[in-house]
């Protein structure tokens, strides 16, 4: 058995493993390096675990640089930092993509947090008393696994009937670009969560063609602000509430400030906002413009896309309506079944079963966190998973 010492000053024990394979390490890969595998990382560290982060990509917050340029946080600026390092002086309350991706860097660098880039985990294996990793990069091995890949790793689009016959554009929300892109077409936005408003937003200050919002169910859905108040600073309240609570007050809030949305074609949310982030991951939208849209009747909203024709898209009651481009608002998959669907630890969308200081007793040392949405926001939930896990995996090593 050998003895390193971390960058941190934590001495690690490796220990000799089976034939063939690697040193085991005797402290936890983060698998990930967004928002929560750092946060994770740096508690872990903290706690004196010696961790290894793995990144697949070949820089940090490459999903932001992918991004749209109207993106913002829909989460307030002092809840949405990490760990001793805030935004500077005069970042907006609701900070541009371009600020979250330097904030991101800041905080690796003055964590010197150990990040290996351009490394891809394919597999995970048990082997009873620690993980094997197989990854682009060799086999790997270790006591402790948290896994920190997100929950929007991958856009998914419904393979909707004749979709290869349209003539005009469909792309992902994730593919947004810039609003002004938009102006004189018309558009058609799938998905009424957080994603689908973000776009409509910005799409609401465009003198775009006619737009159409096809939901399927309706959303709950908060202002950005109501006055000077910035609606996310008393997430951490509605956090401390009972679900059934924080349902009341999100749904009292939204009848409040929007009134009866479903006069404007809107169904019914099918449960209450806190509720269906625990159920099926829906995250809370925010409205910034598109509901005073809808009232104008810019935004008409429909029913879902039954089918694709060359010249438009069919819609469940029959009607036929004919956008330049469809942008669909559809949600994302963690793109985790591979690497994980032989543990059978995720679900059908391949969200895992457990997440933040939840763990499976069957498969000690496997952790999960930033895998669902939360009333706090990623950044405040990565702090508070990553504390949790790092505090789990001392416990289990005394």
């Amino acid at each position: 058995m050998t003895t390193i010492k971390t960058r941190m000053g934590a001495e690690a024990k490796v220990l000799p493993s089976g034939v063939g394979e690697p040193a085991i390490l005797e402290g936890a890969i983060v698998i990930g390096a967004g928002a929560a595998g750092l946060a994770a990382a740096h508690a872990l560290a903290k706690a004196g675990v010696t961790t290894q982060l793995l990144e697949r990509e070949e820089r940090l917050a490459e999903p932001w640089h992918r991004r749209h340029d109207n993106l913002h946080l829909n989460t307030h600026r002092d809840l949405s930092s990490l760990p001793g390092v805030s935004f500077p002086a005069g970042t907006p309350a609701f900070p541009h993509r371009s600020a979250v991706i330097r904030h991101l860097n800041d905080f690796a660098e003055t964590h010197r947090l150990p990040i290996a880039f351009g490394v891809k985990v394919d597999e995970i294996e048990f082997r009873g008393d620690h993980w094997l990793l197989r990854t682009s990069a060799g086999l790997k091995a270790a006591r402790y696994v948290v896994v920190a890949t997100g929950r929007d790793r991958q856009p998914f689009i419904p393979a909707w009937k004749g979709i290869a016959d349209f003539s005009g554009s469909i792309i992902h929300s994730a593919d947004f670009g810039k609003a002004s892109d938009y102006a004189g077409k018309k558009v058609l936005v799938v998905g009424a969560g957080n994603s689908g408003f973000d776009a409509l937003n910005h799409l609401s200050r465009v003198e775009t063609g006619q737009m159409w919002l096809s939901a399927r169910n309706g959303p709950s859905l908060l202002p950005r602000r109501i006055g000077k108040i910035a609606v996310h600073r008393i997430s951490p309240v509605m956090a401390s509430l009972p679900t059934w609570l924080a349902d009341a007050a999100m749904a009292a809030t939204q009848r409040l400030v929007f009134g009866d949305l479903t006069k404007y074609g809107l169904p019914p949310a099918p449960s209450g906002g806190a509720s269906r982030l625990g159920s099926d991951y829906t995250a809370i939208a925010a409205d910034d413009g598109a509901v005073d849209a809808i009232k104008a009747g810019r935004i008409i909203v429909v029913p879902q896309p039954r089918e694709f024709s060359r010249d438009g898209v069919v819609l469940d009651n029959g009607q036929m309506i004919a956008p330049d481009i469809v942008i669909a608002a559809t949600g994302y998959r963690t793109g985790l079944e591979t690497m994980l669907g032989r543990l059978g630890v995720v679900d059908a969308k391949g969200v895992p079963l457990f997440n933040g200081a939840a763990n499976d007793p069957k498969l000690p040392g496997l952790w999960f966190t930033g895998m669902r949405p939360s009333i706090r926001g990623c950044f405040s939930n990565a702090r508070i998973q990553g504390t949790a896990i790092a505090r789990k995996i001392v416990g289990q090593k005394r």
